[in-house]
């Protein structure tokens, strides 16, 4: 099976809102599968690519802080 991660979830995702998002994001977390991985990089690839460096610097500052 080929399956486009990137356009599924991006698919999936079109016209959402904050709630949308949202629930998404907690779904993903609370299944605690690994199939969803790649679907949460997708949503942080989305968010990265639009991301100020301040807001940039923010989230490499908490990933550091959340690892160690």
């Amino acid at each position: 099976m080929d399956i486009n991660i990137r356009s599924a979830v991006l698919n999936n995702l079109n016209a959402a809102n904050y709630d949308t998002v949202s629930a998404t994001i907690e779904d993903a977390m609370t299944i605690e599968e690994e199939k969803v991985l790649p679907g949460l990089g997708v949503v942080f690839e989305v968010l990265w690519k639009r991301a100020t460096p301040d807001l940039k610097s923010t989230i490499i500052n908490n990933i550091v802080a959340a690892v160690n």
